[in-house]
């Protein structure tokens, strides 16, 4: 080989590692400005949540003023004073007043009959396909409490006494 080819090979092989060595710093520049990009984006976003906050509290303010002006002017609303609160239940029943004349009746509410007549099939066992047992096909010892109302469980005083003490314990 003559020394005018090496040289040539050597200058091609610069300029080649130039070339590479420039593109690898432009990458890292691009993904800088791309990192900066984002981040100025993010920035944007948090300063426009932040604007909407501001204004959504700047409208919830300005809608109390009206509405204090117009509680004050138009309807002449107060807040409570110490002395319109109870002490206890007695006060509050004695405000009530009875019913007046023509005045509605009480509310009622509808409750079923206590032997059920329905004309619904027995329950049956998905793994056997034999009818369920109901409490009252067990014997006495196995039958399992049944669901009572409200004011049953309430007047059974017993179990309210057996409750208590549990829990006092």
């Amino acid at each position: 080989m003559t020394v005018g080819s090496r040289m040539r090979q050597i200058g091609w092989a610069v300029v080649l590692s130039i070339c590479l060595a420039g593109f690898v710093v432009l990458t890292f520049r691009v993904n800088a400005v791309k990192s900066e990009v984002r981040l100025a984006e993010r920035q944007i976003i948090a300063l426009e949540r932040e604007n909407l906050l501001l204004e959504t509290e700047f409208e919830t303010r300005a809608n109390q003023q009206q509405l204090a002006n117009w509680n004050r002017v138009e309807f002449g609303y107060q807040a409570p004073r110490a002395d319109q609160f109870l002490d206890n239940e007695r006060e509050l029943a004695a405000l009530g007043l009875p019913r007046a004349i023509g005045g509605p009746e009480p509310i009622r509410v509808a409750r079923a009959p206590a032997a059920e007549t329905t004309s619904f099939p027995k329950m049956v066992s998905p793994v056997t396909g034999q009818p369920a047992d109901t409490d009252e096909d067990r014997p006495e010892g196995e039958r399992v409490a049944t669901a009572r109302s409200l004011s049953d469980r309430l007047s059974d005083k017993v179990a309210f006494e057996t409750a208590f003490a549990e829990f006092s314990e």
